[in-house]
């Protein structure tokens, strides 16, 4: 049976404590990668919004952002930044590693969002209109598509 484990060149050996940050840098070091698109985005997102849950950027994102947050959580450019009073939930922001990384010195040195963009509180407004509007939609169509239990038939345009 062949194994994908790595193990130790010692039988019986275990990585001891004192070893954990060297091996660790060790693994970190290897990623050299580039961020992807999904990435970049989505600390564009936290950047410009933070700090802000990872349901908010998923939202704004329109996908699932979780596997791109513990990336960017593990390379150090966003950290948690304390618990959303209304819904509880973690908020992200970004750290000074990523400040050193973009070259400047505070988040308002970011580049403005192009102007034809709403800003968040407008796009967030509408969003939520928008979903309000949707679920009127939805009971309506729900209630006028039944009648005394059965599914009504829509109604033909009469012949001339």
């Amino acid at each position: 049976m062949v194994s994908n484990c790595v193990t130790s060149p010692v039988a019986g050996a275990t990585p001891r404590a004192e070893h954990a940050e060297l091996i660790g840098a060790w693994v970190v070091s290897g990623q050299h990668g580039r961020l992807s698109q999904a990435a970049l985005e989505t600390l564009s997102v936290i950047a410009y919004s933070q700090p802000i849950s990872r349901s908010r950027v998923s939202a704004v994102r329109g996908v699932n952002v979780d596997g791109v947050v513990r990336t960017l959580l593990a390379r150090n450019l966003i950290a948690e930044a304390g618990q959303g009073e209304a819904s509880g939930a973690m908020l992200f922001c970004t750290t000074d590693y990523f400040l050193e990384r973009m070259g400047i010195a505070s988040i308002d040195e970011l580049p403005p969002i192009a102007q034809h963009l709403p800003d968040a509180e407008t796009l967030a407004a509408e969003l939520s209109q928008l979903a309000t509007e949707a679920a009127v939609a939805d009971v309506a169509t729900a209630t006028d598509s039944t009648v005394g239990g059965e599914r009504a038939q829509p109604e033909s345009p009469e012949a001339d």
